[in-house]
């Protein structure tokens, strides 16, 4: 028996051809850019100041979320390719390369006596070619940085020829003037920095503790706090993240990203609070119409309620909002096989979720679990050891690559159930498979004994 990667899909979803026909006349008036963006290389400052790069790169991105033109590469992309210490341009440039992106964000900051001088540079990749952009120096008199960061986003997105309305331009600042405390701001950007340094257990106990005095220095401060929530759900916090995202909210409830997130905490919850993630995701999605992780949470919602209409529209719109999601190209191949049973449909769409985030260990067991079902042992193999790379205390491509072995290399399979026991018998939720992985054991080695 087939470890699952995730609960199966229940539902039927047409073929892709026909979201992409019925995509949302908002979302074809603004044509998506990918775009990367980074700490500023502050390598020339002391010290102690050095987090005023990572600072300026949360502030871009807090702006840039507010326009529907701007898709920004996440974290796992970018650290899958690696993350240097200083975002030189011939790093950035190679990295834009490699995933592929519309345009790269990044910059210099040094000091000229008292002042800042923040230098930000663009490169724009249009085809095999990377095209540089000047850009004019922004001058921080001492005390003056938040105030001289908030219109930095929409500098770029002009720059970038990108349209913008009077609304857009008043949205984007706002989001660029997160807190009106220095010190605040500062802790923040250290917490950003521990974070994109050290990802881990390490980096993120040391960020909470930043973000919290970062709320203490201003308990205002929404992003902070929404933040901070994200740090202990990536602890395994689930109650503390619940109540730093419900914090948010109640702080500013026009801020659509804890609403996101509490849909997702509503969808991994023990008992599977479909309702309240729909509702959750619906939210956000008011809030902000081109959030298009909000649009891929509420058709997994949807799809799980059995809702197929709905799941189809949330799906078509983050499509036609993100066309470079890898959850939503996940979602479709566990839906083109187990649904549909569209094998060659099904491999496409976890090769493109793969490819978009090749640390998605959800979609290579989806793969791996379509190979291993159609016979393709030597493929599901590799997927499996892929995923158990990517992972080593994976217990699920540990199952299930015994299950492979037992069909091509009965020896290899008994180390490999010797492994998975050893791993999930200290595990409670492992239970019953460690019990059925002890039976798959015993059967084997008595047979390669005769």
């Amino acid at each position: 028996m087939m470890r699952d990667a995730g609960q199966s899909a229940r539902w039927v979803l047409p073929l892709l051809m026909l979201a992409a026909l019925t995509a949302t006349a908002a979302a074809a008036a603004v044509k998506p850019r990918a775009v990367l963006v980074v700490a500023f290389d502050s390598s020339a400052l002391e010290r102690d100041e050095q987090w005023v790069g990572q600072g300026i790169a949360e502030i871009l991105g807090l702006g840039l979320d507010q326009h529907p033109a701007f898709i920004q590469i996440e974290d796992s992309r970018v650290r899958a390719v690696g993350r240097p210490d200083v975002w030189g341009e011939a790093v950035v440039a190679q990295t834009a390369r490699t995933l592929r992106v519309d345009a790269a964000l990044f910059g210099r900051v040094t000091r000229a006596g008292t002042e800042l001088v923040i230098q930000p540079r663009l490169l724009e990749v249009k085809g095999a070619s990377l095209e540089p952009v000047s850009m004019d120096s922004v001058t921080v008199p001492d005390g003056e940085l938040l105030a001289r960061l908030a219109p930095l986003a929409v500098t770029y997105a002009r720059t970038l020829k990108v349209p913008l309305t009077d609304g857009e331009v008043r949205r984007m600042e706002k989001a660029g003037l997160p807190t009106r405390s220095l010190k605040a701001f500062e802790l923040f950007g250290r917490a950003a920095v521990a974070t994109a340094q050290r990802p881990g257990q390490e980096g993120n106990e040391q960020a909470v503790d930043l973000l919290a005095r970062a709320i203490e220095a201003d308990p205002s401060f929404v992003v902070a706090q929404y933040t901070l929530g994200t740090v202990h759900q990536a602890l395994g916090n689930r109650w503390k993240a619940a109540a730093q995202f419900r914090a948010s909210t109640q702080l500013d409830p026009n801020y659509p990203e804890p609403y996101k997130a509490l849909g997702d905490l509503f969808m991994a919850a023990p008992r599977r609070l479909f309702d309240q993630a729909v509702e959750a995701y619906d939210k956000a999605i008011a809030l902000r119409p081109f959030y298009a992780d909000a649009h891929v949470g509420l058709g997994d919602a949807k799809a799980a309620k059995g809702d197929v209409d709905g799941a189809v529209g949330a799906y078509t719109k983050a499509l036609a909002y993100n066309p470079i999601n890898p959850r939503v190209h996940m979602s479709l191949g566990k839906i083109y096989y187990s649904e549909k049973g569209l094998y060659y449909e099904s491999v496409t769409a976890y090769k493109k979720a793969i490819e978009l985030d090749p640390g998605s260990v959800e979609a290579r067991m989806g793969l791996g679990e379509v190979y291993e079902d159609k016979g393709l042992y030597k493929e599901a193999v590799e997927e499996y050891k892929k995923v158990v790379e990517l992972d080593g205390k994976h217990t699920g491509a540990m199952y299930n690559l015994a299950l492979v072995y037992e069909k091509t290399d009965p020896r290899e399979a008994i180390a490999q159930w010797e492994r998975y026991i050893a791993l999930a018998s200290q595990l409670p939720s492992e239970k019953d498979w460690v019990d059925v992985a002890r039976q798959h054991l015993k059967k084997l080695k008595s047979q390669v004994k005769d």
